[in-house]
């Protein structure tokens, strides 16, 4: 949840607002003379809570919808909605709860509103990590820091790897140069979760986890599981699940252009032992 608190750390000639996305008459007040509108509000969540896949649904999906059709009723000249590159390839029978919110909105409400003539863009990072990352990614890269994480699944796992703040620049690109009806991946370099680590290790000097279980123990273990703890089983079927890659051709014809993963993973790393030693 965003708070007033919370945006105290913004530059002083921000103006905030307030409105609740599942509110729809709470949002108008923001979006009237807007010239962009960035709709980025999601519940991401692995391994939820029995009550956070309708949480999600209303949020990821209802609150979408009502956030890109008021911008496009307001005569927002350009609306640009956060997708996730996941949904854009074939959905899979033990997706996350997240996903499946995600693709839903993706299919149903953004490129829905795009074919009715929204000038509507959508942005579609990879896996995004950096400074400030509470996902169960940055947990991960906490434990790492902290060498607390001796045993990984999923090492071949592949993901397209964001720094945050190449990420943030791309949706600015989207926003200055991304033609509407358009749908640009934002992705990062490809590596699998082993590389990742291995990369770790070589920026920082900590070891890389010791111990990789294999994929096929884990999507089997998620499997079992699945009926007796379901948050469990969630998390071991995301991290044994498809590979998180994109095509970012598209992206780059805007001129963006991500640091290298260890740049990304210095300053990272850096911002954890910051943390631990406040």
């Amino acid at each position: 949840m965003r708070t007033f608190e919370r945006a105290r750390t913004l530059p002083r000639a921000v103006r905030t607002i307030p409105g609740d996305v599942l509110k729809p008459e709470t949002l108008r007040a923001g979006l009237r003379g807007a010239e962009v509108v960035f709709h980025l509000a999601a519940v991401r969540a692995i391994g939820a809570r029995a009550s956070e896949p309708a949480r999600m649904r209303r949020i990821n999906v209802e609150a979408t919808r009502h956030v890109l059709k008021l911008a496009a009723e307001a005569g927002v000249p350009r609306i640009i909605y956060t997708s996730d590159v996941r949904v854009l390839i074939p959905a899979s029978p033990d997706e996350s709860n997240y996903v499946k919110t995600k693709r839903q909105a993706h299919t149903e409400v953004a490129l829905a509103l795009q074919q009715q003539g929204a000038p509507l863009i959508v942005v579609c990072p990879g896996a995004v990590y950096g400074p400030g990352d509470a996902s169960p990614l940055g947990r991960l890269l906490r434990g790492y820091a902290r060498r607390r994480l001796p045993v990984l699944l999923g090492a071949d796992h592949a993901q397209s790897w964001g720094y945050v703040a190449d990420i943030a620049a791309a949706h600015r690109l989207a926003a200055e140069k991304g033609q509407p009806g358009q749908t640009y991946t934002f992705a990062g370099p490809r590596l699998s979760f082993r590389e990742f680590f291995t990369t770790c290790a070589q920026v920082t000097g900590l070891p890389v986890p010791r111990v990789w279980l294999p994929l096929k123990v884990n999507g089997s273990t998620a499997r079992a599981l699945n009926h007796i703890f379901p948050a469990w089983a969630e998390m071991l079927s995301y991290l044994a699940g498809q590979p998180f890659l994109a095509d970012d051709e598209a992206s780059r014809a805007l001129g963006w252009e991500p640091r290298p993963l260890t740049a990304g993973i210095k300053e990272t790393l850096e911002w954890i032992q910051q943390q631990e030693h406040v």
